[in-house]
């Protein structure tokens, strides 16, 4: 039986109910799909989907930005999971020609919620996905605001990305309480030496993903920021909705320990 469903982006798709051959394009719903007990259905998956260990149990079908179209008509999918910011608009078009695309678009705390209910529906796992959205509800509720401070999240090292308004990450640290410093700026802008030496955080986020910052680029971001406390965070911690977001809070609380 066929079911119509809106995605996240307002597009209706029409999905055979529950789907068995499932490609996702996303790294992080591909980790939600093995939390909601989809392994045996998950038949494509990204080289970037490396949570959890599928690699002998899913046909690799690209990168995110860069699909191997015969390996996804090997698979020929009754549905594929999709994000508008993650994939190539040009990839999606080609796509959903011959198959059901789902597209989630995820900027807000509450989006990532809907959007763990959402494929928990379309994949006839909606009480897996509604106990999994209440444990996250509870735990993240136990670290609002637990934080009162200034911050700049950086993503990429030259040239300097850092995270503004209308993302996830942002989403996450106003959560937490923290004052992103670039609130000013939308989406990830990438910003001059002279305009980041005008901002005063008090904390500087130098994300693992998806540039990998590393140890070494502490000095240099000091220098910048002699004021603030320069620090490495886990980016999948603060950019990663699903099932990853059930261990986030733990993280959160010992960020500065």
């Amino acid at each position: 039986m066929n079911k119509t469903y809106i995605d996240q982006v307002g597009r209706e798709v029409e999905v055979s109910c529950p789907p068995k051959r499932i490609i996702s394009l996303v790294p992080s719903i591909t980790e939600l799909l093995y939390y909601l007990e989809l392994k045996n259905d998950v038949r494509g998956i990204t080289k970037f989907c490396v949570h959890p260990e599928i690699k002998e149990e899913a046909l690799f079908v690209g990168g995110t930005k860069n699909f191997k179209m015969d390996k996804i008509h090997q698979i020929s999918p009754d549905l594929i999971l999709a994000n508008k910011e993650e994939n190539y608009i040009e990839g999606i078009q080609e796509l959903e020609k011959n198959y059901p695309v789902w597209v989630s678009d995820v900027n807000i705390f509450d989006e990532a919620l809907d959007m763990i209910l959402a494929v928990g529906e379309l994949t006839g796992k909606a009480e897996n996905a509604f106990r999994l959205v209440e444990d996250v509800s509870e735990k993240w509720e136990r670290v609002r605001n637990i934080f009162s401070a200034s911050v700049l999240y950086f993503i990429w090292h030259k040239p300097s990305m850092v995270a503004g308004k209308n993302t996830y990450i942002d989403s996450v640290m106003d959560y937490l309480g923290f004052a992103n410093v670039a609130d000013k700026h939308e989406r990830y802008p990438e910003l001059s030496k002279e305009t980041l030496s005008a901002f005063k955080p008090e904390f500087v986020f130098l994300s693992s993903e998806p540039f990998p910052f590393k140890e070494k680029h502490l000095n240099c971001y000091q220098n910048i920021f002699p004021e603030s406390k320069i620090l490495l965070v886990d980016g999948e911690v603060f950019s990663w909705y699903g099932s990853r977001m059930l261990y986030a809070p733990e993280y959160f609380k010992n960020l500065f320990c």
